[in-house]
């Protein structure tokens, strides 16, 4: 519990909303002093302000691991990434002769070590993808000596047996087969529900809703998140008062997931906001396959708070690099409870068009 929660629990209540005051008078002095300067600001928050260390020791560590050439989960999602870049060079239009050339080389070693790996059968949906899409690109590719280099090590490595069919680029014909008056009805009907009925959540269904989830889109197709599941009574009773803002109903959960996102999946600190982003959109369309099976589920928000953080940290056994994105409660929704009605924003609130004119670079 962080030390603003506990005073707000052990103190008066007009004590502590004139500390609160306080506190936010001092933060407006401080703040207006160095938000104007990017100097000022990484002094400050070097010297005065822990706010950031941790996910600099986790986007520090991350890239470590990236970069280590025997590791082979970092193999793994340098193929996913430089497949994914081939396979975007693929569709342009029109397709340039060349393409590729600075990490052809790189990705054909990659699929060689990940062809290699002990995780290989772990592997053979995605070695069969960039099985596929090297073929293609060197079908079409301009010949050169990056090209020549990189298809004999290709031709190392023997054609994956996993699937059928080829996993290149395509024409999408047709329609999904969903109106869009169907998908609102969804998304109006989907609300953050805190009373569950106490019935087993079965893990088939969860599968079936990660299945989905896993369809989302995510920068380079790295996809660099996990979801774990708690349903046993014991690991939930130590777990489920993790996450803040789940006091008063907690008791109630009878499955609680922690995303958490992988941040040894950049090459560089430039992409350290990719786990929050790409696992969100994962994790949206995960809660709307749950309401496709009759379950629901809540959103619970991970604030970056230390105590909490070395908590989780130790209960989820989490690696430097490795972030909680936010925990999730679910279950089959109790009839007799109730929702927040929960107000959106209206349409004129939340977007504009062409406005203001930007200026052509």
């Amino acid at each position: 519990m962080s030390l603003i929660f506990y005073l707000e629990k052990k103190m008066p209540p007009a004590v502590f909303a004139w500390m609160k005051r306080v506190f936010s008078m001092k933060q407006r002095l401080v703040l207006g002093s160095i938000s104007g300067s990017k100097w000022l600001c990484n002094l400050y928050y070097a010297l005065f302000s822990p706010a950031f260390r941790r996910e600099q020791q986790a986007v520090a560590a991350g890239l470590l691991l990236h970069h280590s050439p025997g590791d082979q989960r970092s193999n793994y999602t340098l193929l996913r990434r430089n497949i994914h870049r081939i396979e975007k060079g693929l569709l342009m239009q029109p397709r340039r002769d060349s393409f590729a050339l600075s990490y052809i080389v790189e990705a054909a070693q990659c699929y060689k070590q990940c062809s290699m790996a002990d995780c290989a059968a772990e592997w053979g949906k995605d070695l069969a993808w960039a099985h596929d899409i090297l073929e293609q690109y060197f079908e079409v590719v301009q010949e050169s000596e990056q090209v020549k280099l990189a298809r004999d090590i290709f031709l190392e490595v023997g054609k994956p047996s996993e699937g059928m069919g080829k996993k290149v680029p395509y024409n999408r014909i047709g329609g999904c087969g969903v109106s869009f008056e169907d998908f609102a009805n969804l998304a109006r009907h989907r609300r953050s529900v805190r009373w569950f009925l106490q019935t087993p959540v079965p893990h088939i269904l969860i599968d079936k809703a990660i299945a989905v989830a896993a369809e989302s889109p995510t920068a380079c197709n790295r996809q660099p998140f996990f979801y774990r599941f708690f349903d046993d009574p014991e690991a939930l009773k130590c777990i489920r008062t993790l996450p803040p803002g789940t006091a008063g109903f907690d008791h109630n959960i009878p499955m609680l997931c922690a995303v958490i996102g992988d941040l040894s999946a950049y090459y560089g600190e430039r992409d350290r906001h990719g786990i929050y982003v790409d696992a969100s959109l994962s994790i949206m369309s995960f809660m709307y396959a749950l309401e496709t099976l009759g379950l629901s589920s809540c959103a619970l928000n991970w604030a970056d708070i230390e105590s909490q953080e070395r908590e989780a940290e130790k209960m989820l056994g989490l690696k430097k690099h490795e972030r909680i994105i936010m925990f999730i409660a679910l279950g089959y929704p109790d009839p007799q409870g109730l929702v927040a009605f929960s107000q959106k924003k209206d349409l004129f609130s939340l977007r504009s068009f062409n406005q203001p004119n930007l200026p052509c670079r």
